[in-house]
């Protein structure tokens, strides 16, 4: 049973953190080991925004060292430079750390990059760039590098299906890992922070009240699942890691705060493609010379992302019939004997990425910022824009080290309590909670409706539903469904 809120009432935390994505999840975790008593809440259920919605890819770094129009570009502007290197040392180092850390929850793919006359990229220029890569790297997990000759590539499953093969100069073939499902990793760290003390609750949203010097904030706790009245909790510090949300929680607590987010929308759609390809994706351009995935899912494949400002309901995200249709277009340009049409979309997702707004950079800057929010005159407060899924342990340790520098623990290290027994439904209150991101049964295709009948069965079982609170679970999947993931066909 979801304990009552009023349980939490004038209760005093060290840190609470203020979204419990894959990057707030992680901050908690590392806090509540190094001996900070820690709240974490989120407004939804855990990872439902960003983390939800990323590429899946624990990627290798490729993209952050795309200069731009030209290779010149980095050599007139040396900040680029560094801004990529240390970009992609972090996506080398969160590679291999993940698939070590977290090898049950990685799996590898392999991907390509083809290389095309008249093309932003040269073979040679490729080549060199996963020297830099590896050279970045620990070199304890293989890029496998190697380029293929277009003769080659040809004979290869989904590869050989590429467009414009008298214009192939080569194919990059790599390895690359990708998650199970991101949302599962946040799960992880939730969990696993609970075992070191922290206190943990979704479906709570939080509102930045009021400040005293010397004592830190106090914080208003709404539960949005039930009408109970707020409550009060005192933190000596905020962080503010609510990823799109970050500007609507900084505003109610200080109207004339500064915007830290721009948002652009990432779209996809899900098709079945020939059981030869599984395994095998496609990292390419796509014809707005933006960056283009197919990408191996279990038995499917999916393509994305789109690349459009988005300043609609963040609650809302779907792909609309415009974005299906672009995406089917781009898809059958990538590989035009796939011949795709709406009725071969399974499923369709989008969601929006919380870049750092820039005035400097017109479409957000992807660069991780941390950001003192005392200059925003909210002070013992920090938000963090911009984190990858992928480098999300780089950031919560970065958080931990912000807070260490202001604040010392009020507990000794923690060690996770070895006989804590998992929360049942490990904090579960919907059904789509369980399908999406407790299970990843969601992210399989559609859920049949006797599969469905059995898993909300299961679930009334696991969590004390009566049969009304099934019903009503299984009404509320089926309108969630329709109204983010299934297709909208023209």
């Amino acid at each position: 049973m979801r304990a009552p809120i009023r349980d939490l009432d004038q209760a005093e935390f060290d840190v609470v953190v203020i979204g419990a994505g894959v990057n707030g999840a992680s901050t908690a975790e590392q806090l509540s080991a190094a001996g900070y008593r820690v709240l974490i809440v989120d407004k939804g259920d855990f990872a439902t925004g960003a983390s939800s919605r990323s590429s899946r890819l624990l990627h290798c770094g490729l993209r952050y060292l795309a200069p731009g129009r030209s290779i010149l570009d980095f050599a007139r502007h040396p900040s680029r430079l560094n801004v990529a290197l240390r970009m992609a040392r972090l996506a080398m180092q969160a590679r291999s750390e993940l698939v070590h850390s977290k090898a049950h929850r990685t799996q590898a793919i392999r991907l390509h990059f083809p290389i095309y006359r008249g093309g932003p990229y040269r073979n040679w220029q490729v080549d060199l760039a996963f020297r830099i890569l590896g050279a970045l790297g620990p070199g304890d997990v293989p890029l496998d590098y190697q380029r293929l000759s277009p003769d080659e590539a040809k004979s290869q499953p989904l590869i050989g299906g590429l467009r414009d093969f008298d214009q192939l100069q080569g194919v990059a073939a790599f390895r690359e890992y990708q998650f199970h499902w991101p949302e599962r990793i946040a799960i992880d760290a939730v969990m696993a922070a609970g075992t070191t003390g922290a206190v943990a609750r979704n479906y709570t949203s939080a509102r930045l009240a009021s400040h005293q010097a010397g004592q830190g904030w106090s914080i208003e706790l709404t539960d949005m699942l039930d009408q109970s009245a707020p409550v009060t909790v005192r933190g000596k510090c905020a962080l503010v890691m609510a990823g799109v949300w970050i500007d609507d929680v900084l505003k109610a607590g200080k109207p004339a705060a500064g915007r830290k987010i721009f948002g652009t929308k990432g779209a996809h759609i899900v098709v079945k493609l020939p059981e030869a390809c599984r395994g095998l994706g496609i990292a390419t351009l796509n014809s707005l010379n933006e960056p283009f995935y197919c990408i191996p899912w279990n038995d499917l494949h999916y393509f994305g992302p789109t690349e459009t400002e988005y300043t609609g309901d963040q609650d809302n995200v779907h792909v609309t019939e415009e974005e299906m249709a672009f995406l089917i277009r781009e898809a059958n340009r990538l590989l035009p004997g796939l011949r795709l049409t709406p009725a071969d979309v399974q499923m369709t997702w989008a969601g929006v990425r919380p870049l750092t707004y820039d005035e400097a950079v017109p479409f957000g800057n992807r660069s991780r910022v941390v950001h003192d929010l005392g200059h925003d005159g909210l002070p013992d407060a920090f938000a963090m824009t911009a984190g990858p899924v992928m480098t999300h342990r780089s950031a919560g340790a970065e958080m931990t080290a912000l807070v260490r520098s202001r604040l010392a623990p009020s507990q000794g290290q923690a060690r996770p309590a070895a006989t804590a027994a998992p929360a049942a439904g490990e904090h579960a209150e919907r059904l789509s909670d369980l399908i999406f991101r407790r299970s990843g049964r969601g992210w399989a295709g559609p859920v049949p409706e006797e599969e469905l009948a059995c898993i909300a069965a299961e679930a009334g079982a696991m969590l004390g539903w009566d049969e009304p609170r099934i019903a009503r679970e299984t009404r509320s999947f089926e309108e969630e469904w329709a109204r983010l993931y299934r297709p909208r066909l023209k």
